[in-house]
């Protein structure tokens, strides 16, 4: 079992920065993808980043790259999403998940809420 518990969210001003973190627990943990999504209530679950755990190549959705990295600590197995210029249309439930196999991800944090006024 995988336990996820991310870290970091807030209530912050437009252009501010945010550095959200997830730290994985159980057993050994190697997973394929570490992913970030985020989410509104009454919308769909949104893709952010995911990054390859072996090697730890990223990949950010097209619409916040210029403004988000992802990132990770294998020695401390833990993840991160680094967020500058946030606007409020940033604002969101973000969460971390695990994907241990490539196929899926599997193993879901509780979320972080990310607020951000204008």
């Amino acid at each position: 079992q995988v336990q996820l518990v991310e870290s970091g969210g807030g209530l912050v001003q437009a252009g501010d920065s945010l550095r959200l973190s997830c730290a994985a627990s159980g057993r050994t943990f190697s997973p394929y993808y570490m992913g970030w999504f985020r989410q509104v209530p009454g919308k769909q679950r949104e893709f952010v980043a995911r990054i390859r755990w072996a090697g730890g190549s990223t990949y950010v959705s097209n619409s916040l790259k210029s403004r988000f990295t992802a990132s990770r600590d294998n020695a401390n197995n833990t993840v991160y999403l680094q967020m500058n210029s946030l606007k409020p249309e940033d604002t969101a439930v973000y969460y971390c998940a695990a994907d241990m196999s490539g196929v899926t991800y599997t193993y879901w944090g509780q979320g972080t809420q990310v607020t951000v006024s204008s």
